[in-house]
């Protein structure tokens, strides 16, 4: 084929091979999806997730609520209070590191510490949320 300059516009499908030329093939239109598309791999990995965070909470059972009222006796006073000077009564009983599904973590008394609800709210959304940026 020659150049756009050589053809005419009465050469009857010249037309169309010029306007090819000008503009390039044309694309193919973009594929609309319904809002929440998500493809198989992100599907599988969002499952994932979800069943790791399921097996997570299996481990707040029976079991740990007597562990952790045990623990609450044991050490009546917010950790985070006293530091600052305050007494405070511990309501709750927070793994220091998050322990994310870890059977070992969650049941190490080492790694738990006695706080109030204040507290434990404050520390549970800078370190285990989105706010604390990423995960480690």
């Amino acid at each position: 084929m020659g150049s756009v300059d050589q053809m005419t516009s009465d050469g009857g499908a010249d037309w169309h091979s010029r306007l090819i030329l000008e503009r390039g093939m044309p694309s193919r239109p973009p594929v609309h999806r319904h809002q929440g598309w998500r493809t198989e791999e992100q599907r599988k990995a969002e499952y994932d997730a979800r069943r790791k965070d399921d097996e997570a909470r299996k481990l707040y059972s029976y079991r740990w609520s007597q562990t952790a009222k045990g623990f609450l006796r044991a050490h009546p006073l917010c950790a985070h209070c006293l530091a600052e000077g305050r007494t405070m009564a511990a309501t709750e009983v927070d793994h220091i590191r998050p322990h994310r599904g870890d059977r070992a973590l969650f049941w190490d008394r080492n790694n738990w510490q006695a706080l109030c609800k204040s507290c434990h709210s404050r520390k549970t959304a800078t370190e285990d949320s989105g706010f604390a940026g990423p995960r480690r």
